[in-house]
């Protein structure tokens, strides 16, 4: 099962990184056994974009940058596409033993059929639930992704349905 979420419109930015962050937290805490990556973005100040991390779950002391300092008046990506990658091998070497996927979103690289997507796929084929953000700029690019393997889930009941596909069908 692919469950995915969306904050409503207005929600600040990095909200859903923070709540995926949480769940991470709070699901480890009560022993679910858990794959994937949270994003971490670190403030540097009013004048400058954040920096985003990538923080392998059951690696945090690892964090992989993916975001590239481009200077100031820059108006491009800021994405390192190579340590999203990156991030994502490392997720999926994880997935042995795993009851449950986190992943920090379905985004641009993944609606072009990059970041994360060979991990979802494997996860898929190996019936590992997986759970992540989708915005409303992606959301077409992952319904012709998911097809009709996603469910939407609403923010406010992640735990559950997490808990719930953790434990497996009956």
């Amino acid at each position: 099962m692919l469950g995915w979420f969306e904050l409503p419109e207005g929600a600040s930015p990095g909200a859903a990184d923070r709540l995926l962050e949480a769940l991470v937290g709070k699901l480890s805490g009560e022993g679910l056994r858990l794959a994937g990556a949270v994003q971490v973005n670190r403030d540097r100040g009013p004048d400058c974009a954040c920096d985003m991390d990538i923080q392998v779950i059951g690696e945090e002391d690892r964090p992989i940058r993916i975001s590239q300092s481009l200077g100031s008046g820059s108006t491009g990506c800021r994405l390192d596409p190579g340590a999203l990658e990156t991030a994502a091998a490392r997720v999926e070497a994880r997935l042995t033993g795993a009851e449950l996927l986190i992943l920090p979103k379905f985004g641009k690289q993944e609606a072009v059929g990059r970041g994360f997507c060979s991990v979802i796929g494997q996860a898929i084929l190996d019936d590992l639930p997986v759970l992540l953000h989708v915005s409303r700029e992606q959301r077409s690019a992952f319904a012709e992704f998911s097809g009709d393997l996603a469910e939407e889930v609403d923010p406010d009941a992640l735990a559950d349905w997490c808990r719930r596909q953790s434990a497996g069908p009956g």
